[in-house]
């Protein structure tokens, strides 16, 4: 893999830019893999990443029925932060983080990181005491986080309405170390890695099947052709429920549609990520001028990825309340995400009734921004066979065991 630098791009100019090669290959399935990785998004990719460069297992096959990052992963708000308040999903998401931070100089891919800070704004009593809360756990646990004033917030964010009748801005929890990266870089980046160290990316390759013997994964049946593996790793969102099928169990998630919308471009007037949970909004300004919009997901299970006129006007009605500016703005373009929730809304990263198959899912609407800790954990179960450190704490029996992470209780929002 050559090396992308100011060098390299001086170099291509001369000779009219001829010589770049692909950025991952396109490689024929081979009959048999060790791993099989379903889902080239951002967790299947940096899973198959972090198998061949932390474990040197690289006789792996990443399959997409798509686009290499055609799914939630280029159909989010980018935003990246680790101020959760259980343990457990503050371990995981911490690293998430820490990896972001140095993961443009490690791919040798630009993933356009802006560590711009994460203001989560506390509208309520309720939601005051609750920032505060977890404002407490994060310094315990290392993460660095703060508690900011109203006067504190309008000088971050002079755009503000802080004295709303019904939405008065009471304080907010601050990670100045949060922020966010360019969704289809990252997935790229992870793609030209994995490649380089011999892992097979397979587009428009979609599971029809999986095979079994004796309760155990034996391969997969795929629109080209049967693939033999060892361990068969699912990593597929939204649509986990239908692979599960496939294999014989259900699993506890549901499936909806997450909605965004993005506005005309304008001049810089946001240099952070708002996020306003009482009236389920949040609000960044990309690179392009554009106000990057996001609300709650869908009251109804579906696996739409179209957006819906009475969800974004719900959004924006409550953000215009907060935000007045955003009253005179034009929507430029509406997407939706298939995204998974559990009943705690925290993922499961573990085994499966089949043996040798393991399964990620459930991030719901925190899916982005766990990619890098997300990939480290599963690529270290599946070396060792067991979860083990960070995933151990979110394998599918703890609801049966009632020892939930429920990040949605912590946060009164799923996010």
């Amino acid at each position: 893999m050559k090396r992308y630098s100011a060098f390299a791009i001086a170099r291509e100019a001369f000779r009219f830019h001829s010589g770049w090669e692909r950025a991952w290959r396109s490689p024929t399935p081979k009959a048999e893999y060790d791993v099989v990785i379903v889902g080239a998004g951002g967790h299947g990719l940096a899973t198959a990443y972090y198998l061949a460069k932390n474990h040197g297992i690289t006789n792996v096959a990443v399959l997409e029925k798509g686009w290499l990052g055609g799914g939630n992963t280029g159909r989010n708000t980018t935003i990246i932060r680790s101020n959760y308040l259980q343990d457990e999903s503050a371990a995981i998401f911490e690293l998430s983080r820490s990896l972001y931070e140095g993961l443009s100089q490690e791919l040798n891919y630009n993933i356009m990181f802006s560590p711009r800070g994460v203001m989560m704004l506390a509208q309520t009593e309720h939601e005051l005491r609750a920032w505060k809360r977890t404002a407490h756990a994060n310094r315990l646990a290392g993460i660095k986080s703060e508690m900011l004033t109203p006067e504190r917030i309008k000088e971050i964010v002079p755009i503000i309405e802080i004295n709303g009748p019904r939405y008065p801005v009471l304080g907010g929890l601050w990670q100045a170390r949060g922020g966010t990266a360019r969704h289809d870089a990252v997935a790229w980046g992870y793609a030209r890695g994995a490649s380089d160290r011999g892992v097979d990316i397979i587009q428009q390759c979609e599971v029809t099947g999986i095979d079994q013997t004796g309760g155990k994964v034996t391969g997969v049946q795929t629109s080209k052709g049967a693939i033999k593996c060892k361990q068969l790793c699912v990593v597929v969102a939204g649509s986990s429920g239908i692979l599960a099928d496939m294999a014989g169990f259900r699993l506890p998630i549901e499936s909806m549609s997450l909605q965004a919308l993005v506005s005309e471009p304008i001049k810089p007037v946001l240099d952070c990520v708002i996020m306003a949970n009482t009236v389920h909004g949040y609000m960044s300004q990309s690179d392009k001028g554009e106000l990057v919009i996001g609300g709650g997901s869908d009251g109804f299970n579906n696996y739409t990825q179209r957006g819906s006129f009475h969800h974004i006007e719900e959004t924006v009605r409550a953000l215009i309340e907060t935000f007045p500016i955003i009253s005179r703005l034009k929507q430029l373009r509406q997407w939706g995400g298939i995204v998974d929730m559990t009943g705690d809304r925290s993922p499961i990263i573990g085994k499966t009734p089949l043996e040798g198959m393991f399964i990620n899912c459930g991030w719901g609407t925190g899916g982005f921004k766990s990619i890098p800790g997300s990939g480290w954990a599963t690529a270290e179960m599946l070396a060792d066979g067991e979860p083990r450190d960070l995933a151990a704490p979110f394998t599918m029996d703890r609801f049966t065991q009632g020892r939930m992470i429920d990040e949605s209780v912590a946060a009164a929002v799923a996010h």
